[in-house]
């Protein structure tokens, strides 16, 4: 297995946290290939030298495009704001790089579908940063709906809900940027949606509703002058899914209070499951039937036997971390590359999200349901 080169484009939050998954994942998780971290970039040349500094990377430099095209590198991550995802995705794809890409993968489904297409074409590895898919507490969900523990679905309600941009005096930003796409609906409602998708199959059809709570934002910190918000604070959706049942899903960037609600409740025939992110390490389950004395739902608490916790962790009840689902996820991606099994979600998943985020723009729109292609 060779020695894999390294290369991330962005050192904010999400790409100091990729840094942190590409250090470690070779150091913790079994099967993954040695990595040479060998460069870092960023517009800001300063924040490229910190974080080459502080990660490890050979070197650092100011032009994504540089990264991009050095032979030293077989991956390349992708950090950046969504409405440039697009050409440092293609460019990577034509070096022949294999590539990691956060979410929302594109601002559009056409702009998905046309990086998915040439990465295909390419026969290179993608994944995509819907990290909290590797819980695996969230795997054992999936198989208890799949082995049928829960009976026939009746229904499903996730959310997810952050307070980051419930202050109306917070600046205008290229989150609110429409060129972007949209706003809690892309950002944060796309970890609801491909959690929906991950634990019930595909969306057949949606109906949305979006609402801009914040009319209007400070063009900078402490400005004056105001530029209008063109892109929706909470959405809202309700869905139907191809294995037959329904269910809603809420974005919301304007919860004052919530921090990382990202939580669902399934209810079946036989039973229910209950999960929020607040509380990552405890899934709930309840059983229908039996002693109505003993009713409710019993915790699932993360541990070894839950693969791959031990790794982390011997002991049960010590909890993973953010950051060890994006080790997590990071693991995956490079076993794939070194020919491992394709655990994803690659861009083709990614792309099927955005397709439920763009129908319910549709629907949103044209105040009616709209069928998600399939």
């Amino acid at each position: 297995m060779k020695d894999l080169g390294i290369g991330i484009i962005g050192t904010g939050f999400m790409g100091r946290s990729h840094a942190m998954a590409y250090a470690a994942a070779a150091g913790i998780l079994p099967g993954v290939p040695r990595l040479r971290l060998v460069a870092v970039a960023d517009v800001d040349e300063g924040a490229a030298a910190r974080a080459a500094a502080q990660f490890g990377f050979a070197r650092h430099t100011t032009d994504w495009r540089d990264l991009v095209s050095d032979p030293a590198i077989d991956a390349v991550a992708i950090t950046t704001p969504n409405v440039l995802h697009r050409e440092m995705a293609l460019a990577a794809i034509a070096a022949g790089k294999h590539v990691h890409c956060e979410k929302p993968l594109a601002p559009t489904a056409a702009d998905a579908r046309v990086m998915t297409q040439a990465a295909e074409a390419a026969g290179v590895v993608t994944q995509v940063g819907f990290n909290y898919l590797k819980n695996p507490l969230l795997g054992l969900a999936r198989d208890m709906v799949a082995a049928g523990e829960l009976g026939t679905i009746h229904s499903f309600r996730a959310i997810h809900a952050e307070g980051f941009m419930a202050d109306p005096d917070l600046p205008h930003a290229w989150r609110l940027d429409p060129s972007g796409g949209p706003g809690a609906l892309g950002d944060i409602g796309s970890h609801a949606i491909a959690l929906a998708r991950f634990l019930l199959g595909p969306v057949d059809a949606v109906w949305a509703d979006l609402e801009t709570v914040i009319k209007d934002r400070p063009v900078a910190a402490g400005a004056r002058e105001r530029k209008p918000v063109l892109v929706d604070d909470i959405a809202r959706l309700a869905l139907r899914f191809a294995r037959g049942c329904r269910g809603t899903v809420e974005a919301n960037w304007v919860a004052t209070g919530r921090t990382m609600q990202l939580a669902f409740d399934i209810h079946g025939s036989r039973g229910a499951l209950s999960f929020t992110q607040e509380r990552f390490n405890e899934l709930l389950f309840h059983r229908a039937g039996g002693d109505p004395r003993h009713a409710g739902y019993v915790r699932i608490e993360a541990g070894p036997q839950h693969e791959p916790y031990g790794h982390f962790c011997v002991a049960p009840g010590h909890q993973l971390g953010f950051n060890d689902l994006k080790t997590i996820e990071v693991a995956d991606f490079l076993r794939a590359v070194a020919g491992g099994p394709r655990r994803g979600p690659d861009f083709r998943e990614a792309l099927a999200v955005q397709e439920v985020i763009d129908a319910a723009l549709v629907s949103a729109r044209e105040e009616r349901w709209v069928a998600v292609p399939g």
